[in-house]
């Protein structure tokens, strides 16, 4: 009679066994877990996703480290700057999947679980940051800075005719969303007026000079006098007007 039920509980211990998931499988369904919702991933994970048709890449770190070296196409928001953060993002589209990455993970995580909170539909956060990334060996991009735009060139370029001044940098949320503004303008009414470009990562003493507080921020010069000044998205028409 013991041997018969030694046999049955020896059954059902190998049955339960049998169907307990592996480590494996557990590793899969997090990972895709992971992959549908977002969340702090490891560097092939963070690499793999960045093939995903219009991902955005979005770096927290600051200007200055985004010059350093950055991933190819990534925007730049510092989230150290809660004001600038705010303004900046909310020009990202919250239905697109979003990487984003800092210098050690730890201020992308954070941002990460803000964006989170505020509608960003799939945010994933390269956990490690860059010195992850550059630990596997991986390259990062980093453009050349020209040298920067003396606040006496920047008078020489104003003196005379008719100059829009975008001051803007390509790491830029909503710069990069007026280029496209900035590209119809020139076209269509390029003879009314030359645009000169202050780069809002290098030419810092001609934004002090000019006061500029803000990402991006347009100024019209006639003949050396400022007569508008607009910071933030503005549209065509407002724009056509102000260098008429």
């Amino acid at each position: 009679m013991k041997l018969p039920l030694f046999s049955i509980a020896l059954f059902f211990l190998v049955l339960a066994c049998d169907s307990a998931p592996s480590e494996s499988s557990v590793s899969s369904m997090e990972g895709e877990a992971i992959a549908q919702t977002g969340g702090s991933i490891s560097v092939a994970a963070f690499e793999q996703k960045m093939k995903t048709p219009g991902i955005q890449i979005l770096d927290v770190r600051t200007a200055g480290e985004y010059q350093g070296g950055h991933f190819n196409n990534a925007l730049q928001a510092n989230w150290l700057d809660e004001k600038e953060f705010a303004e900046r993002v909310q020009h990202i589209d919250k239905t697109k999947p979003v990487l984003v990455y800092c210098a050690s993970g730890v201020r992308s995580e954070e941002a990460m679980n803000w964006m989170k909170q505020n509608g960003f539909a799939d945010v994933s956060n390269l956990r490690g940051g860059v010195s992850a990334w550059r630990i596997e060996g991986k390259p990062l991009a980093s453009k050349a800075s020209r040298e920067e735009m003396s606040m006496a060139a920047f008078t020489a370029s104003t003196k005379t005719g008719t100059v829009l001044v975008d001051i803007g940098a390509e790491w830029c949320p909503p710069c990069v969303k007026m280029e496209p503004i900035l590209q119809q303008l020139q076209k269509e009414k390029g003879t009314l007026f030359s645009l000169l470009r202050v780069d809002g990562g290098i030419d810092i003493e001609v934004m002090k000079q000019l006061r500029s507080e803000g990402l991006p921020t347009f100024i019209v010069y006639k003949n050396g006098k400022e007569t508008w000044r607009k910071q933030g998205i503005v549209d065509y028409a407002t724009l056509a007007s102000a260098i008429q």
